[in-house]
């Protein structure tokens, strides 16, 4: 089996380098796809496994050796190829399962709805009765109901909470990125990272100028993945990296800001 795999490498990176198209990203898939056909019919995990990647990338290395120049980025896409050839199935579970949990949060978020509605409803009927009382009761009340409807706490902990869906979903892709995902599962993350930001935005925040800026580059980041995604471009693990980057200084920021607000309230 091993001697096949090699056989396979050999033959396909002598093709591509007969067209002229023996770049980087063309190794990483040809490597790729030669563990991932070999490992399918192996045991997850397996010492076999392992040997099959080592032997993909010696393979790469011995085929390289006459270029007489710098190799690091070949090697490196071919260890790239090798470590998501082996996780093929692996990853194709996660996608399934983030699938799943996406359908699963979309119910959960339903059923919030709903609950939010209903509360909406009780609290109508209760103000509905306040009209029959005294005014004084009548203010009480309804001052009541504002503090519940407009409560700082529940809006607070909705925003947090978006806001850690977003980064750890930006996580997510990053580690998708890096160790072998493919780019439906990174692509899964970045669109669920967009979703949990657009709810993580204040509705109606005087936000300083610093805070909006960053907030732009947020925006721009988020498409500058989706892009270079789609385009199948080696820059998607930078821009990634950049992207979790810009979103926690952003979310600091925020948290400085609200610091604030509320001292300036005191």
């Amino acid at each position: 089996m091993a001697n096949n795999i090699k056989q396979q490498i050999q033959a396909d990176l002598q093709q591509a380098k007969a067209t002229g198209q023996l770049k980087s990203e063309r190794i990483r898939e040809i490597v790729r796809s030669a563990v991932a056909q070999v490992s399918a019919e192996l045991k997850e995990g397996s010492s076999e496994i392992r040997s099959l990647v080592k032997d993909a990338v010696s393979t790469v290395i011995e085929n390289l050796q006459d270029k007489g120049t710098e190799i690091k980025e070949e090697v490196t896409a071919s260890i790239e190829g090798a470590i998501e050839g082996a996780n093929t199935k692996r990853h194709e579970a996660i996608v399934k399962t983030q699938s799943e949990l996406q359908r699963l949060q979309a119910q959960i978020d339903g059923e919030e709805e709903k609950i939010q509605q209903e509360v909406d409803v009780i609290l109508a009927e209760i103000a509905e009765t306040g009209q029959e009382k005294t005014a004084s009761t009548k203010n009480s009340i309804d001052a009541a109901i504002d503090a519940i409807k407009n409560s700082d706490e529940v809006s607070l902990l909705q925003k947090r909470y978006a806001q850690l869906q977003a980064q750890l979903s930006i996580v997510r892709a990053n580690l998708a990125a890096r160790y072998g995902g493919r780019s439906e599962e990174v692509k899964n993350y970045l669109d669920e990272a967009k979703t949990w930001y657009e709810q993580a935005r204040p509705q109606a925040e005087a936000l300083a100028t610093q805070v909006e800026q960053k907030r732009t580059q947020i925006d721009n980041k988020l498409s500058e993945a989706g892009t270079s995604l789609a385009r199948k471009e080696h820059q998607i693990k930078q821009t990634l990296r950049e992207l979790l980057l810009a979103t926690a200084d952003l979310f600091k920021d925020k948290d400085h800001s609200e610091q604030d607000k509320t001292v300036s309230r005191k």
